[in-house]
């Protein structure tokens, strides 16, 4: 048996115990009231480093929540890889839609009859980051560990990372690396691995329509006085033509058209039209005009509302015309894109197609850009070789449609590449409800980042 797949075997429930441990803790980085559950996260963190086998692991102050940073050195001469992970997660509502409590960690069989981890954070971020833990401990157990090996885990991922490129820039001679090797994304399947070559930035806003000081009768002043919300749903239905292409002039003008042959490379990744609609439950797709649904997902810009709010909403009735009306609008962008410009484009945008009968404030809430990483660099070929060895198939090149903002930042802070690793599947469901992790993928992650190390030089 494979030395890593044995050891794996053998510290099984170790490790459950260990995971689940992290994952009961509720570090959700957009609530304040669990700042403490933040802290007690990082401590729990370096404790699993340190009794991984790294030389030292400390809990470290940042503008926002703390960073975990441990390395071992084992010879300054021999190449270092920097692993860089999450350990908030996302809000779990609406809770009612959770089959078991969303940080009460437990392993149950999917519709498919498959082993998951059911828990919030499950997949996205502490249980690939955990993987690597576990992977590390490996190696330096087995005396295999012929690198040098940095980690760094954040707490504020969720929310824009707003804290950690400062964070980066001031601890830069801590972080020399030739790699940073990320696992917190998703591959296409199971039976088709891949690796992340690039992803995309983001620009997140929030929108505020603003009609009449307060709220009005609308049995009183309907008809004659204008509804912030139908204002602000008429703003938004302008921004997305019929072709699907942003209308915010300026938006495509750092695009970057890629040529036939790259289209043609990433037309190579398998596509079932009819699965895919039915594993949404949707019966048909909308997007941008003269592009595949991968090539919106991966390569295209795009423009989404994630929320919207205004008026009453209670139960009953209550005949209001309500003086406010809000939304919170982001838009995913290609490398190239400027996530400030573009934010002070649809900013001017808007403020120019407000109508007078209403006032108008957009307020900036996370921005990061995207970015392309190499495929002929030795880490890449490194990753694919281990992949291959794992799932028995060569792991296809993709895009990347979501946005890990901050890694943009510590490529260009520390001038080393990130490497997209992931084990995520889209069945996981992360950021919503009932989010787990395939015992399947959890296991192939720790065996895949073990082989990692071992074809890297």
């Amino acid at each position: 048996m494979c030395r890593v797949k044995e050891y794996i075997r053998n510290n099984r429930d170790r490790f459950f115990e260990e995971l689940f441990t992290l994952l009961r803790i509720p570090s959700i980085s957009a609530r304040k009231e669990h700042k403490p559950d933040m802290v007690r996260c990082a401590e729990t963190l370096r404790t699993l480093l340190l009794e991984a086998g790294a030389d030292e692991a400390g809990v470290y102050p940042s503008d926002g929540n703390p960073v975990v940073f441990g390395q071992k050195i084992v010879n300054p001469e021999w190449k270092t890889v920097l692993v860089y992970g999450h350990y908030d997660v996302q809000p779990p509502e609406p809770l009612d839609k959770w089959v078991s409590d969303p940080f009460e960690p437990v392993i149950r069989k999917d519709a498919q009859g498959r082993d998951a981890i059911w828990c919030r954070g499950a997949n996205d971020d502490k249980g690939q980051l955990f993987m690597h833990i576990k992977a590390f401990e490996h190696q330096v157990r087995t005396g295999k560990l012929h690198h040098n090996v940095k980690f760094i885990f954040e707490g504020e991922e969720e929310i824009g990372s707003p804290s950690l490129a400062a964070w980066v820039r001031d601890h830069k001679d801590w972080l020399g690396a030739d790699v940073i090797l990320v696992s917190d994304t998703t591959m296409i399947s199971e039976e088709v691995p891949s690796i992340n070559c690039g992803m995309r930035g983001l620009a997140y806003l929030e929108v505020t329509v603003t009609g009449p000081d307060h709220d009005l009768h609308s049995g009183h002043y309907g008809g004659a006085v204008a509804n912030p919300i139908q204002t602000l749903c008429d703003m938004i239905s302008s921004l997305i033509g019929k072709d699907g292409r942003v209308t915010v002039p300026g938006f495509y003008d750092d695009v970057i058209e890629l040529s036939d042959s790259d289209r043609a490379q990433l037309a190579r990744v398998p596509f079932d039209p009819v699965e895919f609609n039915k594993s949404l439950g949707v019966k048909a797709l909308r997007g941008e005009e003269g592009y595949s649904p991968m090539e919106r997902i991966g390569i295209r810009p795009c423009l989404d509302v994630c929320g919207i709010w205004g008026g009453y909403t209670g139960e009953g009735a209550k005949t209001v015309l309500p003086s406010t009306a809000h939304a919170k609008i982001s838009m995913r962008l290609v490398p190239a894109q400027d996530s400030a410009k573009i934010t002070s484009l649809f900013k001017e945008h808007l403020e120019r197609i407000a109508p007078e009968y209403c006032r108008i404030d957009v307020k900036p809430c996370e921005g990061g850009e995207g970015f392309l990483i190499p495929i002929s660099s030795p880490a890449f070929r490194a990753a694919s070789r281990a992949m291959t060895d794992v799932y028995g198939i060569e792991p296809v090149p993709s895009r990347g449609g979501g946005s890990i903002a901050v890694l943009a930042s510590m490529q260009k802070i520390l001038g080393v590449d990130p490497l997209l690793m992931g084990f995520g599947l889209e069945r996981d469901t992360i950021h919503s409800p009932n989010e787990s992790f395939l015992l399947s993928q959890f296991f192939a992650g720790m065996e895949s980042i073990s082989k990692f190390y071992e074809y890297y030089d």
